[in-house]
């Protein structure tokens, strides 16, 4: 006797064909951002028709507005530092496409930009309030823009060796500036 799958629900089938359509979608606009994206483009790569992206997403916007959407991120516990450093090298061993998708656009498309100051506030916030100094604020700012210029050089601009640079190094060159800004140092 031969065992059988078991039939996924309708549910499930639906499931996997939004999941299909958003990754497809997040790697288009990542690669081609806003502007550049078209649904017929998103599907063909999702492989179903147009017709169906726009009955799970409605529109290009909504399609985009959930392709974008930033997971929220917790600082992992222990030393600022240590714990922004561990979530950079998370970026840098798994390419982050949603940040990627926003990074791209917000240049370029409102939508992109709201979608990364709403993720940015609360991610300054959570940094902010680890760091043990009276301009906590402006030390988050700055390492925040020492991580998104690395992600961008790396995964879309490509312009140094950073794109292709090993994660332990650049946390290597990172970690005093990361120990100064998050008033780790001596």
């Amino acid at each position: 006797m031969s065992a059988e799958k078991p039939r996924r629900t309708r549910a499930e089938q639906r499931r996997e064909t939004e999941d299909r359509i958003l990754a497809a979608a997040r790697a288009t606009f990542a690669e081609l951002g806003y502007e550049r994206t078209t649904i017929r483009g998103v599907a063909s790569t999702a492989g179903v028709n147009a017709g169906l992206v726009m009955h799970y997403f409605g529109s290009k916007e909504e399609l985009f507005s959930r392709a974008a959407m930033l997971p929220e991120e917790e600082l992992p516990v222990g030393h600022p530092a240590e714990a922004l450093l561990t979530s950079l090298r998370r970026r840098l061993d798994d390419e982050p496409v949603a940040s990627l998708v926003v990074l791209r656009s917000m240049l370029t498309h409102a939508e992109a930009s709201g979608e990364f100051r709403v993720a940015a506030a609360a991610w300054l916030d959570r940094v902010g309030a680890a760091i043990p100094a009276a301009d906590a604020e402006l030390r988050a700012g700055l390492i925040s823009a020492i991580i998104n210029g690395v992600v961008l050089d790396r995964y879309l601009l490509k312009l140094s060796s950073l794109a292709d640079a090993p994660a332990d190094d650049i946390l290597a060159l990172l970690r005093p500036c990361f120990e100064s800004l998050a008033g780790e140092s001596g």
